[in-house]
């Protein structure tokens, strides 16, 4: 995305921010696997500065040991893998409790391929909350309470081809998995995970770009 592109996007996340300055807004980005969402929500609080903080979906990736308890391993990343009551209690303790206090968020680290704590600090004072994950806006249990709590959502689209190359290029880097074994991941994990999430992009307040 060009730099206009980008200042346009940022103005429009701007002017969600509450008047009440003890306030919070949340901005979700949806889309499917590689099309860019961490990506832009990173630019996206780069370019806001002070009043936002980035808040990723995926901290709450479930552990490996809960996915081997759900038989759930070979579906890393799909809808049933994540907490997402975990993560609709956080969205709400951000947006209810007083923009004056710190808030500590877990990420997912890819080299330990586990989530981690507290890796993310939303400081005192951010007015905005620019959130990002696949299933943002499915019309399922949890994600539909998450949803609620977000004052939009944005659908981050890129073409087919170009998510299919940024997930191989994922999922080889530092040799995580060999070229095949990447395929067949794609193939058979992130792509019905792709369909589920396009089927929620009529839910979502707009459509952006997320490159390619």
């Amino acid at each position: 995305m060009d730099a206009d592109g980008l200042a346009s996007l940022a103005a429009d996340a701007r002017a969600l921010v509450p008047t009440d300055a003890r306030a919070r807004a949340i901005l979700g980005l949806a889309g499917p696997p590689g099309a860019g969402k961490s990506t832009l929500a990173r630019a996206l609080s780069d370019a806001l500065g002070e009043p936002a903080a980035y808040v990723p979906l995926d901290g709450f990736h479930l552990s490996n040991a809960q996915l081997d308890r759900l038989g759930l391993r070979s579906r890393k990343g799909s809808e049933p893998s994540f907490d997402v009551w975990g993560y609709e209690a956080l969205l709400r303790r951000l947006r209810e409790e007083n923009a004056g206090r710190e808030v500590f968020v877990p990420d997912f680290d890819r080299v330990l391929d586990e989530p981690v704590a507290a890796r993310h600090r939303v400081p005192p004072g951010v007015r905005l909350i620019v959130t990002e994950g696949n299933y943002l806006a499915c019309d399922l249990p949890g994600w539909r309470e998450a949803r609620d709590l977000m004052a939009q959502v944005w659908y981050v689209d890129a073409p087919d081809a170009v998510r299919d190359a940024r997930l191989m290029a994922r999922h080889t880097a530092g040799g995580f998995r060999t070229p095949a074994a990447a395929r067949a991941w794609v193939d058979s994990n992130d792509a019905p995970n792709a369909e589920l999430v396009k089927g929620s992009r009529a839910r979502c307040d707009r459509v952006v770009s997320g490159g390619g």
